[in-house]
């Protein structure tokens, strides 16, 4: 079966049938490209249907999924994001192996398509040319007989007519024979063309033709068989992915699995859990007999503060409801402000009497620290305004130990990054001193007293809400002077709207359950007795300090130095951090350690220590 031997008079349809292939070829490619179109826009549709459903960076979204049935959520995502990548990878590899391949193919296949043609077209003329020369040698060998056959009849005529001279005979008879040997030189001719043109003539249907046409044979069924190739990579192509894809559903699969509704429910508790109990029943009040007002054993305000001596400077307590309690009763009376040694959750002690507001209110004020109770008022007051306190003291004993934790974590890689910080400026420091053509090593002592300096600070921090994280947990006491000391150098960088005075003085949504009256009452009171604390005899100073950095002191009980100057230390660090010095008899107050240069007088006398 060969297109020479069958199809050798079908140049023109040949040629109409091999355009259609590559017709057929490009409509492939068209069809793959716009295949991978869609696959690419597949995958930006999934990826970005996968991003529209991402929790978002520092919201409220993200806390949410904590919780196993969330993470799956988010893992079916990320599976998703993957699957969207196979997609992609369907499309690269179709265009770089189909695609191109193809493109690259019918350039060479219309190439290959013209020089066939081309050649088959030339063969045609040749023969053409042969057949108008035996055509035309013919049409002469006609002429060229009749002619000599004509010229014949005129001879014989002149020669029977005795009228005409010999002459005349004779010039007919020599034309004659001319014409005759013209005729044969016609016939000659046209015999040797006629050879020779269908001997062009067999060359061409049996040897060109069928040469030109096998040569497009070959190359149509090549066209058809690289189709066929086409066809089997762009099943491959799918092929090859599934597995990965299989993979991206299984992941599915397993994220699902992972769903533990035990834990969710879990972490459910840990994040609204308020670590209150539930309140007692509510005893009956006798209104026959003078008000007193009792309260059940087993009441919130037991936990909290019972035991604790009452605060009132006059005037009925109308502070918020607490949980569960009825608008028509009032809530329990609000403990006082706890004393140094108070631990919360501590063991509760017996129910005290009322006493006379007098005796209420010199043993309030003569309640050490004075600073500390005060500066509880203000966190109050900034309770009411709508601002958050520095200690979570506003939250449920459950949520503020989980948020101190949190903070205190915080500040522990804080702490270690400048610490790394430090190491490495240390580091370079030694470098250059021991080649000093790297650089100056005192231009790096500025720097590493500056980081020095935030470890100091991070770290007092660190203790301040790891003593409150203490207080939350019942490990350890109230803060007293010392950690207020403490706490002094960042009241200046947030407001200073926690103390534990006003912690023991709040219901459990964080509300104070005194009027404000009561609190301004408070405050103009203590107003009169400030100067008891003034009068007291000063202590004796037992060394002086040189500040080695500026500090501003802008809290109460602490003082501003300048880098440089010389005062005295009338009591020394404690392991808190902070050292009490003086400046004048009117000027004293606390600077941390870090910040000054200690010479203690070892023969001082008369020197004694505050706290």
């Amino acid at each position: 079966m060969s297109w020479g031997t069958e199809l050798w008079d079908q140049f023109d349809n040949l040629e109409k049938h091999t355009q259609w292939g590559i017709d057929t070829l490009e409509k492939c490619i068209k069809f793959v490209k716009e295949r991978t179109e869609i696959e690419l826009s597949y995958a930006k549709q999934l990826r970005n249907l996968s991003k529209k459903y991402q929790p978002k960076k520092n919201s409220k979204e993200e806390e949410e999924y904590k919780y196993t049935s969330c993470k799956a959520f988010i893992s079916t995502l990320n599976e998703m994001n993957d699957y969207a990548g196979q997609h992609e990878v369907i499309s690269e590899n179709m265009a770089s192996q189909i695609i191109v391949d193809l493109a690259r193919y019918v350039q060479e296949l219309k190439q290959e398509r013209k020089s066939n043609f081309h050649d088959g077209r030339k063969a045609q003329q040749h023969i053409e040319t042969c057949w108008k020369q035996l055509e035309s040698s013919k049409r002469r060998f006609e002429r060229d007989c009749k002619e000599a056959d004509r010229a014949q009849q005129y001879f014989e005529k002149m020669d029977a007519d005795i009228n005409v001279t010999k002459a005349d005979v004779e010039k007919a008879r020599q034309q004659a024979q001319i014409r005759h040997q013209m005729a044969e030189d016609s016939k000659a001719d046209y015999s040797s063309i006629l050879q020779k043109f269908n001997h062009e003539q067999h060359e061409y249907y049996h040897t060109h033709i069928p040469n030109i046409f096998q040569k497009i044979q070959e190359m149509e069924e090549r066209r058809i068989v690289r189709i066929g190739e086409s066809m089997k990579t762009y099943a491959e192509v799918d092929r090859q992915v599934i597995p990965i894809i299989g993979k991206c559903l299984d992941g599915i699969v397993k994220a699902a699995e992972s769903i533990d509704q035990k834990n969710d429910s879990q972490l459910v508790i840990e994040a609204y859990k308020s670590g209150f109990e539930p309140p007692g029943d509510i005893e009956f009040e006798d209104y026959t007999q003078p008000m007193k007002r009792t309260v059940s054993d087993n009441s919130l305000s037991n936990s909290r503060g019972e035991g604790k001596p009452d605060l009132k400077f006059g005037g009925k307590s109308k502070g918020k409801l607490w949980p569960f309690i009825k608008k028509n009763k009032p809530p329990p009376p609000p403990p006082a402000s706890a004393s140094p040694s108070a631990v919360p959750n501590g063991p509760q002690s017996p129910k005290q009497q009322k006493e006379p507001l007098s005796h209420r209110f010199n043993e309030f004020m003569t309640s050490k620290p004075k600073i500390h109770c005060f500066r509880s008022l203000k966190r109050g007051l900034s309770l009411k305004l709508g601002a958050t306190p520095e200690d979570f003291s506003n939250l449920p004993p459950e949520q503020r130990r989980k948020k101190l934790q949190q903070k205190v974590d915080e500040l522990s890689k804080e702490i270690q990054k400048e610490m790394d910080q430090r190491d490495a400026i240390t580091k370079m420091k030694d470098v250059y001193l021991k080649n000093p053509q790297m650089g100056d090593p005192a231009s790096l002592d500025h720097k590493l007293a500056e980081v020095s300096q935030n470890i100091e600070k991070l770290r007092l921090e660190t203790q301040k809400f790891e003593a409150w994280l203490a207080e939350v947990e019942g490990r350890l006491p109230a803060r007293s002077e010392q950690m207020r000391r403490q706490s002094g150098l960042y009241d200046s960088q947030n407001p200073p709207t926690v103390n534990n005075c006003a912690q023991d003085r709040e219901s459990p949504d964080g509300s104070y359950t005194e009027e404000q009256s009561q609190e301004s009452e408070v405050k103009v009171l203590a107003t009169d007795f400030d100067d008891e604390f003034d009068d007291e005899e000063p202590l004796p100073a037992i060394g002086t300090c040189k500040a080695l950095y500026t500090f501003e002191g802008q809290n109460e009980g602490t003082i501003s130095v300048v880098e440089g100057e010389t005062l005295y230390v009338i009591e020394e660090d404690k392991g808190d951090g902070w050292t009490r010095i003086r400046r004048n008899e009117d000027e004293e107050g606390y600077v941390p350690t870090s910040y000054v240069e200690v010479c203690l007088d070892k023969n001082a006398k008369g020197a004694k220590t505050y706290i």
